[in-house]
């Protein structure tokens, strides 16, 4: 059962690296019940990595777990690697990993960046995809990554001018081309201070309340550089998404149960792409959490998220 509203803290069963091609390596592990139905779990960022208290949304004894960290996140290597890191060649590592442990189709389990590659990843192989819980829907959409690089700054102006005012005045005008520049960088002493104030500022503005744990967490070097340098890249690639959107091909999955899991105060990733994904999905269900921002952890988003998946049973 579970404690209070997540499951408690378990070990995985199996861990392993899957060599991607292009210099990748990419990290796995399975936890929960080896014959049970396969749940995949999408981390957020791009970039972000896998964590240990993902492991607790789901049922052990019910769902066949697996977590992975995309290409340059977490424990895959290298690090913060840009080179062969789009979504297509994500979209196949999904695929390689489904083939490596021989699953059939599966339960996509994804928030925010995670709802973008669950989407990409179900609109190219909907015959793998069981069903889908999202969270903090991003869509990948100028407008979005618009709101992140700007206009945070109308509700979290302390936390944007943190962001904005660590360029010197001459590099403001154009803040994620000066931060691509500085990231890039091979020189640590050059990349880590914009990663640790770019991850910061995500941070910073995840929550409905002020989370310092939530904060420093992203203050991790190795959180730090995996999620900005590879965020930043796919920003400045329109997400290396089709030029019509995740939208234009949701008839491929209109048939594909879905829950889809939205704070009403979530600033990273606002309520209103939630709701265009719900009105080109009849068969998903929105549950909006009225008290509650981005973050997977808050009280009530996890509430639901667990509950969404009770229902999948």
């Amino acid at each position: 059962m579970a404690q209070g509203d997540l499951f408690p803290e378990i070990m995985p069963y199996d861990t392993g690296t899957l060599a991607v091609g292009d210099g990748h390596t990419m990290y796995y592990e399975q936890l929960g019940n080896p014959s049970g139905r396969p749940v995949l779990f999408l981390h957020g960022g791009p970039g972000a990595g896998a964590g240990l208290v993902h492991r607790r949304f789901f049922d052990p004894s019910y769902w066949r777990v697996i977590i992975f960290d995309q290409r340059g996140s977490g424990r895959s290597t290298p690090l913060g690697g840009i080179d062969a890191n789009t979504t297509p060649h994500l979209v196949g590592d999904i695929e390689r990993l489904r083939g490596h442990l021989g699953l059939g189709s599966l339960v996509l389990f994804g928030g925010s960046w995670g709802s973008t590659l669950a989407l990409a990843y179900a609109q190219t192989h909907p015959e793998n995809v069981q069903a889908c819980v999202l969270r903090g829907i991003f869509l990948g959409r100028r407008i979005e990554i618009d709101w992140f690089m700007h206009g945070i700054a109308q509700v979290f102006p302390e936390e944007h001018r943190a962001f904005a005012e660590f360029l010197p005045p001459s590099e403001r005008g154009d803040l994620l081309g000066n931060y691509i520049k500085r990231l890039n960088n091979p020189d640590p002493a050059i990349h880590m201070p914009p990663a640790r104030v770019w991850s910061v500022y995500e941070g910073a503005c995840s929550t409905l309340m002020p989370a310092p744990e939530t904060v420093s967490s992203f203050a991790q070097d190795r959180t730090a550089i995996g999620l900005a340098r590879i965020e930043a890249h796919y920003f400045a690639n329109h997400l290396f998404l089709p030029p019509e959107g995740l939208l234009a091909a949701m008839h491929r999955i209109a048939h594909i149960p879905a829950e889809i899991i939205q704070g009403r105060y979530d600033m990273i990733c606002p309520p209103h792409s939630a709701f265009a994904l719900k009105a080109k999905w009849p068969k998903a269900r929105l549950t909006m959490v009225p008290d509650a921002g981005h973050s997977a952890l808050e009280p009530g988003v996890r509430r639901a998220l667990v509950g969404a998946l009770e229902r999948l049973k």
